[in-house]
């Protein structure tokens, strides 16, 4: 990857830029084909419907009365 573009004069966008360091024909076709493996990859579905703790509290799990101090905490 020798020839070197001036990004001001491109028109068309690069999909992957080099920031850094001067990436060789071999390693962007491997980053390359990492991101297309990551982007195919569609994770397995999940068993069940999964049981998630309610991040509120529950009414009916409190005890009605907390004591004639309780008005302090």
């Amino acid at each position: 990857m020798e020839t070197a573009v001036n990004p001001a004069q491109s028109t068309v966008a690069a999909p992957i830029r080099v920031e850094k360091g001067q990436a060789s024909e071999e390693e962007l076709a491997a980053l390359t084909a990492v991101l297309l493996a990551r982007a195919a990859h569609r994770p397995a579905a999940p068993a069940g419907p999964r049981a998630t703790a309610a991040r509120w509290r529950r009414l009916e799990r409190q005890t009605g009365f907390h004591g004639a101090t309780s008005w302090q905490r």
